[in-house]
């Protein structure tokens, strides 16, 4: 399986770009004076994007009402506000940079923007990515046609839900939150907060049986949902508690009948996150100073 935890970061080769993660957004925050000294050879990164804040104001840019500022460590050991961006704000600044060693960063960014257009003309491109990407991971075919399938069976439960009115990403979530809470007692975040993920996919990361309760609830919420036509955030709430119920049933009697936990810490990581540094397994560490 490929070790390396694919962020911005890779984008940089090597060099000190400071972040923070945001857990309650689920969003990694990046300096800004990292990317610009990585990005430009000027002698003052501050300055040079004080300079390039003004710009892109008179410009018209939303990307300086996009920045904040939170505590970051500094090289003297102390921690001081500084101007971070999320990575969309991150891809921008990129864009806006006019330098010869952004140009790299910039053809990047023009030959994703082209792959996802080629999909919109031919989305079994998209498909075939997903797949050599699950598969770069690790996971082998049977494992892989199962999880698409899944997520086609996840579409017929968010189209039942938009005939219920559902419409919002935020109703979305609370609605999913609600079947985990059902048989986990858990939302999604809690849930991958104790397998130790951050953006990473909770499904992909979850055990045979936690994925059999998934989909018990989903699926069971689906055909309640069928038949009641619940209309609404407050009557879907209800389903998708009850559709939660259900899974609950079935972990309870497996648990009953092997005697161990349905719900697992583990996850398909080779790496785990520590004090904000992503450390790599140990076994490849053992192996590396052999």
């Amino acid at each position: 399986m490929n070790n390396k935890l694919e962020t911005i970061l890779n984008l940089f080769d090597g060099k000190e770009i400071r972040s923070i993660w945001d857990g309650e957004k689920e969003e990694y925050y990046f300096s800004v004076v990292d990317v610009i000294n990585a990005l430009t050879d000027s002698s003052d990164a501050r300055k040079y994007w004080s300079v390039l804040k003004l710009r892109l104001k008179k410009e018209g840019s939303e990307l300086t009402t996009k920045c904040s500022q939170l505590k970051l460590k500094s090289k003297d050991g102390k921690f001081y506000n500084t101007d971070v961006l999320d990575t969309k704000g991150i891809l921008r600044l990129i864009e806006s940079v006019p330098s010869n060693k952004a140009e790299p960063f910039k053809l990047w960014l023009a030959n994703l923007g082209s792959e996802r257009i080629d999909e919109v003309f031919d989305p079994e491109i998209a498909v075939n990515r997903a797949v050599e990407y699950y598969r770069k991971k690790g996971y082998n075919d049977e494992w892989i046609k199962s999880r698409l399938n899944g997520i086609v069976d996840r579409f017929k439960l968010t189209d039942i839900w938009k005939e219920g009115g559902i419409t919002k990403p935020l109703e979305y979530a609370l609605l999913t939150n609600e079947i985990y809470k059902g048989w986990s007692n858990m939302t999604a975040s809690e849930y991958k907060k104790i397998k130790g993920l951050r953006k990473e996919s909770l499904r992909d990361n979850m055990t045979d049986i936690e994925i059999a309760l998934t989909n018990i609830g989903e699926i069971a919420t689906r055909d309640i949902a069928r038949e009641e036509h619940p209309k609404g955030l407050k009557e879907n709430l209800n389903i998708a508690k009850r559709g939660g119920g259900v899974a609950k049933g079935a972990k309870d009697l497996y648990e009953k009948e092997t005697k161990k936990s349905a719900i697992s810490q583990s996850n398909s990581l080779n790496y785990e996150y520590i004090d904000e540094k992503l450390i790599e397994e140990k076994k490849e560490k053992i192996s590396n100073e052999g």
